[in-house]
């Protein structure tokens, strides 16, 4: 009986892991800019959702939940090992598009830790705002307002590093 229980969550736990792997891998590879990093992190990830699956499971907002602990474990390698911000490169990117790329990555990178980490939840992992406030466990008035601030300081932070850009030329 024992065996049964652990092979139907192993079951679960496999098709929960065939899904959000990858999703928690793109998110921590757009945190980090470092491919081993962010399989490191998506890993550990899941491995914390496996240790309490039976919890976890049972969440309404268990990809979130996965999420939000990939990004924090991506957020710890960078804050530990002062990691340089590297921006993840398209294949054919012209001059012009790769530094706004840079900026962007720049700019997401200066916003504060928390403003960061919901900007990052709605838009890189895309959840949704009510996802997000559920996932942090903070109202949704709260989540609006830092991605509506979140957006006005990267818009502002791209806006004078174009200037910047089109100065130099």
């Amino acid at each position: 009986m024992v065996r049964l229980a652990e092979t139907r969550r192993d079951e679960g736990f496999d098709a929960a892991f065939a899904v959000l792997f990858p999703r928690a891998f793109r998110l921590s590879f757009r945190l980090l800019g470092d491919r081993a990093a962010a399989e490191d992190a998506a890993a550990e990830a899941m491995a914390r959702a496996f240790a309490d699956w039976k919890r976890v499971s049972e969440l309404p907002y268990r990809e979130a939940w996965i999420l939000r602990v990939a990004s924090n474990i991506a957020l710890d390698q960078i804050r530990r090992r002062k990691l340089p911000v590297v921006v993840p490169s398209a294949v054919s990117e012209d001059e012009d598009t790769h530094a706004l790329r840079v900026a962007l990555w720049a700019a997401l990178h200066a916003l504060p830790r928390r403003q960061r980490e919901i900007v990052v939840l709605r838009y890189i992992a895309g959840l949704t705002e009510p996802e997000v406030a559920q996932l942090l466990g903070i109202s949704l008035g709260t989540v609006k307002t830092h991605v509506t601030r979140g957006r006005a300081a990267l818009r502002r932070m791209i806006r004078d590093d174009e200037e910047k850009i089109i100065d130099l030329r």
